[in-house]
């Protein structure tokens, strides 16, 4: 008989719990809802990066093949996609040493004095001309090397996507709005929107595909002056992201 009477109080309880969780107040709620919308684009623009070194025992020497290697190299490229946008960077110059063999303990180094020097520049090209994109390496490393290859989305093309990824975001924040309501047992016609922060009036996000990078070294003399097969390249894809957050009042 008494466990009976126990089943009955903890059955009574349990009514009595559900009872509460059904009368709490939604009326005024104000809920904070994070969303996002992905947008996923074909790659339409390759950035490379071309280099050359030399080294020689007089540093003019190394400098002027270098300087002259550069200018073949950026004719080479211009010839083959007018429409490229070239910039050179990164000049340098560094004395090579001889390796030094261990000095007896109490001696006193010499001062060292290079055996050679290394020269060395590389060529930024931006392009929106994939097609070419294979003639136009293979072209350069007749002279250049290949120092690193990436593909992403044009500045124009990811303006003309903003509309989408706004457009996505909403979306998933209707789609999480209304599984919140359901959940609170309110009708969504009943939610009615505060705020809407587009990731700080417009910021995007970006996460690069990284199938789509490439990294490639080799060595700056290898193919100088040599006809280079034709490389082959996927440009592959971009998922651009645009987060919100939004307040919702419930009426």
């Amino acid at each position: 008989m008494s466990f009976m009477k126990a089943m009955l109080a903890a059955a009574a309880c349990c009514l009595a719990l559900s009872a509460h969780a059904q009368t709490l107040v939604t009326t005024g709620s104000l809920v904070v809802v994070p969303a996002n919308g992905d947008v996923v684009h074909a790659n339409d623009q390759a950035s490379i990066i071309l280099a050359i070194e030399e080294q020689d025992q007089d540093k003019a020497a190394a400098a002027s093949r270098v300087n002259q290697k550069m200018n073949d190299g950026a004719a080479l490229v211009k010839k083959a996609d007018p429409q490229a946008v070239l910039k050179t960077q990164g000049y340098y110059t560094y004395a090579v040493y001889p390796e030094a063999a261990p000095l007896p303990p109490g001696s006193v180094a010499k001062p060292r004095v290079p055996a050679g020097w290394r020269v060395g520049q590389y060529l930024q090209v931006t392009t929106t001309n994939l097609a070419a994109l294979p003639k136009t390496v293979a072209a350069a490393q007749g002279v250049l090397s290949l120092n690193r290859l990436h593909f992403g989305l044009a500045p124009a093309t990811i303006g003309k996507l903003d509309e989408q990824r706004i457009a996505a975001a909403y979306k998933n924040l209707n789609e999480r709005v209304a599984a919140i309501a359901a959940a609170m047992g309110r009708n969504v016609i009943e939610a009615v929107i505060d705020s809407i922060d587009f990731e700080g009036s417009g910021r995007y996000a970006q996460r690069p595909n990284l199938a789509a990078a490439r990294a490639m070294r080799a060595d700056a003399g290898a193919h100088a002056g040599k006809q280079v097969a034709e490389p082959s390249f996927e440009a592959g894809e971009t998922r651009l992201n645009m987060g919100l957050v939004a307040k919702i009042r419930f009426k």
